[in-house]
């Protein structure tokens, strides 16, 4: 059976955890202060736990993995749903459970402003940002995160809103993967200042709910691919074009080369590929999404 990527690196953790305790030269990834609390957390995924933010209780879940000691840094990854997909669907078809991971999954406020997370045209209006970091902080203070590995993922609502978190916080996530990304030109805008950041991307030409070229969702104009790929590039200070390879049937990798600092950028483009997660059941799809994901957030931690 194929070890996941960050299973590995969560047992290389431990295996070095073990030998800084005997006294060998390996020394111990950083621990956040869960790492010294008792957790009341067991392996599996939480009933809804809940921080408040601006006064309003923001519920999340968390996936506790098996594999987890109490006082081994382990990673984190941060799992943003789409617009109006139910509770649980995102953990379903993603399968980040399996990754050896923390997983934590947000939901996404309900205001009569609208649902959906910061960034799109129909968002809550909630500081999604804000919640975010007190999640996380949550998240650090009972179970024994690696600080420098707490990355991001979101499909559709939840790419998009993985793509201001880029922007957002980019001292504090270590890599952004955005599947099938609702990326908003006004409401959610590049922000190619900023500093270098690791990020995959997968989009099927298909899409016909966030069209590849781009166009008008929800009143609103969406950011084709391309040009937002471009945007990243060059906020990363890649290449300008980047190194085109075949890796399945109608997937086309992409990858930028000569990104300054952390930045990294990577994106499959997938021809004739609906709105999907790909690999997951049902999506017809011949790429595994979970797995490249895991392998590139494994390549990426926090300096």
């Amino acid at each position: 059976m194929r070890l996941r990527p960050l299973v590995l690196l969560a047992a290389l953790v431990v295996a070095g955890t073990v030998l800084a305790g005997c006294g060998a030269g390996t020394s111990e990834a950083p621990a956040a202060s869960g790492c010294d609390a008792n957790s009341t957390l067991e392996p599996g995924t939480s009933t809804p736990l809940s921080v408040t933010v601006d006064g309003a209780d923001r519920a999340y879940t968390v996936h506790v993995p098996a594999t987890m000691t109490a006082q081994a840094p382990t990673p984190l990854i941060v799992a943003f749903a789409g617009y109006r997909m139910p509770p649980g669907q995102l953990e379903q078809l993603s399968d980040l459970d399996g990754s050896g991971a923390i997983v934590v999954y947000p939901q996404a406020a309900s205001t009569a402003a609208g649902v959906g997370w910061q960034g799109a045209p129909y968002s809550s209006g909630a500081d999604d940002v804000g919640f975010t970091t007190a999640l996380l902080d949550d998240v650090e203070s009972r179970l024994c995160v690696d600080p420098k590995r707490v990355f991001a993922a979101g499909i559709s609502n939840g790419g998009g809103f993985v793509s201001l978190l880029s922007c957002a916080l980019p001292e504090r996530i270590a890599a952004f993967a955005v599947v099938s990304g609702a990326i908003y030109s006004a409401t959610n805008p590049p922000c190619e200042s900023s500093s270098p950041v690791p990020v995959i991307e997968f989009h099927g030409t298909a899409d016909d709910v966030i069209p590849y070229d781009g166009g008008i969702r929800h009143d609103a104009t969406v950011a084709p691919v391309p040009l937002w790929l471009s945007q990243v590039a060059t906020r990363n200070g890649c290449a300008t074009d980047p190194r085109s390879e075949s890796v399945a049937t109608g997937v086309e990798r992409q990858t930028w080369t000569g990104c300054h600092d952390r930045g990294a950028l990577v994106h499959y483009r997938i021809d004739g590929g609906g709105h999907v997660w790909p690999g997951a059941s049902g999506s017809g799809e011949d790429l595994d999404a979970t797995a490249l994901i895991e392998t590139f957030f494994t390549a990426h931690p926090l300096p």
